[in-house]
């Protein structure tokens, strides 16, 4: 069985891992491969890699019919600001490139489709007392939430029209040993967070936003199976770690994890606005099996281990 995973990140690896750990071939397609990344990640595991940006349909089906691929993990795409500069080109990319996706899915028979969406689908203006459900509205503002909102409606349509299945996942802000090309400025700080306690120096850090956080390996272990798992009644599915977290907390739990991290806050009028509820994780549970192993604690320690290896420390 062949797996084809677009995008060489966080997500893709963590679950490449596992899949190459049960015997699956898999594929990697991506505009710009990363080859010392995905080593660092796989270590001298067999994988194929193709270089091919999601926008080329012709090298997408390509791709996917001469490896006969049967399940497609869709993780490419830009993030955060990175989607509005230029605008145009971030649309291209997201939007564009998914349904190129879902077209290649359709023209060469593939059976099942994982597409990581993210919890910035959600309206967070609407209020909500309540953990968030996965029918709770779509919505929000900026390139990045409008395009993923886009995302899920067009693979919707694509899988309701040509019968292919499809689960999407919704993963709150996920951290890990990372090379944040895409644009997560969630991620990018949390790694700021660990090399300054894994090298033992001071880091002055701005206020960030209150998040939900979901660790790479959690995040990795839902998306195998959600492309392994007979297919559920419901499609989509929130992963995360069902905790708001604070800045403040962010930073004492990184200092718990990493007891020689210094972190020296300049004076701010604050964090800006964050989210106020977190994800409600009962459907993964049920359909999918899945709930998070990690605790924010545990999985920044473990990530500052992998920060380690990396360094060659």
């Amino acid at each position: 069985m062949t797996t084809l995973i677009t995008g060489i990140g966080l997500i893709g690896t963590a679950f490449a891992k596992l899949a190459l750990d049960r015997g699956e071939q898999v594929v990697f397609v991506d505009s710009e491969p990363r080859e010392d990344y995905l080593r660092q990640k796989l270590g001298d595991a067999s994988f194929d890699v193709v270089r091919c940006d999601v926008r080329d349909l012709p090298a997408l089906i390509s791709a996917m019919q001469t490896r006969e691929v049967e399940t497609v993990v869709h993780t490419a795409g830009l993030i955060g600001g990175r989607v509005a500069d230029p605008l145009y080109t971030g649309l291209q990319v997201n939007i564009l490139g998914t349904m190129n996706v879902c077209e290649a899915v359709r023209l060469t028979g593939v059976k099942r489709m994982v597409h990581v969406s993210t919890f910035g689908v959600y309206d967070r203006t609407q209020m909500s007392e309540k953990p968030i459900t996965e029918s709770f509205p779509l919505g929000g503002t900026g390139a990045y939430p409008a395009s993923k909102v886009a995302n899920e409606l067009n693979v919707n349509v694509y899988a309701d029209t040509y019968g292919f299945e499809l689960i999407i996942l919704r993963p709150a802000n996920v951290y890990g040993v990372g090379h944040f090309w895409a644009g997560s400025g969630g991620g990018e700080n949390m790694q700021r967070l660990v090399g300054a306690g894994v090298r033992g120096e001071k880091l002055q850090m701005a206020p960030i936003r209150d998040f939900e956080y979901i660790y790479s390996k959690d995040i990795g272990r839902a998306v195998d199976l959600a492309a392994t798992v007979p297919m559920p009644e419901q499609r989509a599915f929130n992963v995360g770690n069902g905790e708001i977290t604070t800045f403040a907390e962010l930073v004492e739990a990184a200092k718990t994890a990493m007891p020689s991290l210094e972190v020296e806050v300049p004076e701010t009028d604050g964090a800006p606005a964050g989210i106020r509820s977190p994800m409600d994780l009962s459907a993964s549970k049920r359909y999918l099996g899945w709930e998070p192993q990690y605790s924010l604690v545990v999985g920044l320690v473990d990530y500052a281990e992998d920060f380690r290896a990396s360094l060659g420390l």
